[in-house]
């Protein structure tokens, strides 16, 4: 008897330069059609969830269904002129790049909603153990200013981090942001085990990872999810679906013919699939999975499905790999335009109010560039002292680091 030939299934995008690309495969769900469930639920009770698309604007920009969360209006017009001031910071900061100021940079163009909407569900102390596209946990506080951020991604003589660290890789102990690691995935492991130690010392503070869907193909990820399951850690398990990571469409990475979300459930792990461009369901998703987290319910891992606006980074050229109007026609829109037409519908916000807002906060981003410029880039060599390598490794230096740095002439 004869047998066929076995053959492995090699996924493909769905759109690639030149040609229009397909969205159907994201399984949108209408507006206010997701049920909400209780947070003590199982994971058993959200398999349906971690399928669907929790969503709370519709098209017309009206907040509908059993998602929809308690927020002000006040709170809502600060969550947009968040957005903005961190769409407006990654173009200033993509021009400095060009411009030679900077070696490196990532933007979050198309994601803004994700960080900013989290925010402000979490709680101070609460620790946030970001990727690289997190920038807007940060740029929605007002204790973080903006001038440390730019030193920071400019290595120079105020940077914070004294060069340590690549552009964009920040840390921020008083405002929760672990320090960002260029390996992969190795923050989610992290973030469950600060939140078991969280729970071992009888705090009430909770933690929220967050990781990539290329990510997600890392050994790093599933052992996150194995002791997030097994100790009910209090953590928040963020998975970014951006579609890409760098050149690979996410059906790489798995998310072809199941979904990212249903990860979690097959590991014993509540799970919610959300519209990750709907600053409404982006907050009231945070705040449900807060909830549960702080009444030791246990972890849940939440898919935030977005686009990736930009480029993966500054060395990328995403016109090689995918149509160059990708994230104009994405069906889910843009995070900044949504809530901007909600807050019009209210009554709260309007036109002008609008180009206002984007005129002093582009005055304000600039500002803040500028003095951070002022004290160096990287076009001018006024960087952290070579001396600085040596501090903060010990609280008293030891004789052989002293003989080191003598030896270096610092």
């Amino acid at each position: 008897m004869s047998q066929q030939a076995l053959r492995l299934h090699v996924p493909e995008p769905s759109g690639r330069p030149g040609c229009t690309t397909d969205f159907s495969y994201l399984h949108v769900s209408p507006a206010g059609a997701v049920r909400k469930p209780p947070i003590d639920t199982s994971h058993f009770d959200t398999n349906d969830l971690a399928y669907s698309l929790v969503r709370v604007l519709d098209e017309d920009g009206r907040a509908v269904g059993p998602w929809v969360p308690a927020i002000e209006p006040a709170r809502l017009r600060k969550g947009l002129r968040a957005m903005m001031k961190t769409r407006i910071f990654d173009a200033r900061m993509l021009i400095a790049q060009r411009q030679k100021k900077l070696s490196f940079y990532m933007q979050s163009l198309g994601e803004e909603a994700i960080g900013t909407a989290h925010s402000f569900a979490l709680q101070p102390g609460d620790m946030c153990f970001p990727t690289y596209r997190q920038q807007s946990l940060l740029l929605s506080r007002d204790d973080i200013p903006m001038v440390e951020m730019i030193c920071q991604l400019m290595s120079n003589e105020r940077d914070p981090l004294k060069g340590r660290q690549l552009p964009v890789m920040y840390s921020y102990k008083r405002a929760g942001f672990f320090s960002i690691s260029g390996n992969l995935a190795t923050q989610f492991p992290q973030a469950v085990g600060w939140a078991m130690a969280s729970a071992i010392k009888g705090d009430t503070k909770i933690a929220s990872g967050w990781i990539g869907d290329g990510a997600t193909a890392e050994a790093d990820f599933h052992t996150a999810l194995t002791f997030a399951h097994v100790y009910r850690a209090p953590v928040i398990l963020n998975v970014v679906n951006n579609q890409w990571a760098i050149s690979s469409f996410q059906a790489i990475a798995g998310g072809e013919s199941t979904t990212f979300a249903a990860r979690g459930v097959g590991c014993g792990i509540a799970s919610l699939r959300v519209d990750g461009n709907d600053f409404l369901a982006v907050y009231a998703a945070s705040q449900w999975a807060a909830e549960r987290a702080r009444g030791n319910f246990g972890p849940t891992l939440i898919e935030w499905v977005t686009y990736r606006g930009g480029p993966h980074s500054t060395s990328d050229d995403p016109s090689k790999y995918r149509p160059a109007d990708d994230w104009k026609r994405f069906p889910l829109g843009d995070p900044i335009a949504r809530l901007k037409q909600h807050l019009i519908g209210l009554g709260e916000w309007s036109d002008a109010q609008h180009d206002q807002a984007q005129a002093e906060l582009e005055a304000e981003v600039l500002a803040a560039q500028k003095e951070a410029e002022s004290h160096g880039t990287l076009l001018d060599g006024h960087i952290p002292s070579a001396a600085a390598m040596f501090d903060d490794v010990y609280r008293d230096m030891p004789e052989h680091l002293r003989v080191q740095r003598q030896q270096l002439g610092v």
